[in-house]
């Protein structure tokens, strides 16, 4: 049996973005961006193809499309979708994701800590990213600087990524918004390219 058509979208995604993750690491920031922007228009697509709970590609679209450079139009449509499709209340902790991710890029900093709390029960990944969230939601550096060298010290140790490339996608994405709101934490890694 072939591949659904939303599973054909979901592996184009993927792999687009790991091109944007190999420029990006081989320092060609604009041929980076392109493929994140690619890559956000393929996971939008993959959702669109999907069944109304495969709330990952939302997050994998909006994280695409901050490293692509922009993120708001993808935070909208994030929102938008989990509204239209009847999902304004899903408490999962993926679809809180979704909903924490979108208030932050799109600065509604008390939206994105009320959701970032509703996301500890997916585990410890989700658990620390929500920290991170509500760190930068709140303007706290040192918190949001504690929970980003969790996740960069989680991605370190990890012996696979989605993408097959060894790169703290999330950092990355959370990097960009703190440095949108003035804050910069200087780290250093191998799994954290300079963007």
């Amino acid at each position: 049996m072939p591949p659904r058509k939303h599973q054909q979208l979901l592996t184009a995604a993927v792999a687009r973005e790991r091109s944007g993750q190999e420029a990006l690491i081989a320092g060609d920031v604009d041929v980076a961006r392109a493929a994140f922007a690619d890559a956000a228009q393929l996971y939008r697509q993959s959702w669109e193809a999907a069944h109304p709970t495969a709330y990952g590609r939302l997050v994998g679209m909006q994280k695409a499309g901050v490293l692509a450079g922009g993120g708001t139009a993808e935070a909208a449509y994030a929102r938008a979708a989990l509204v239209d499709a009847g999902q304004a209340g899903a408490d999962s902790p993926t679809a809180s994701y979704v909903r924490a991710l979108a208030a932050l890029i799109l600065g509604e900093d008390e939206e994105a800590q009320g959701w970032s709390a509703s996301m500890g029960a997916g585990g410890d990944a989700f658990a620390r990213t929500a920290e991170a969230i509500a760190g930068l939601a709140a303007r706290d550096e040192a918190r949001y600087a504690v929970a980003l060298r969790a996740i960069i010290g989680d991605f370190e140790e990890r012996a696979q990524h989605l993408t097959g490339v060894a790169i703290a996608d999330t950092a990355l994405v959370l990097c960009a918004l703190a440095a949108r709101r003035g804050i910069v934490v200087a780290l250093e890694s191998p799994v954290l390219p300079a963007f």
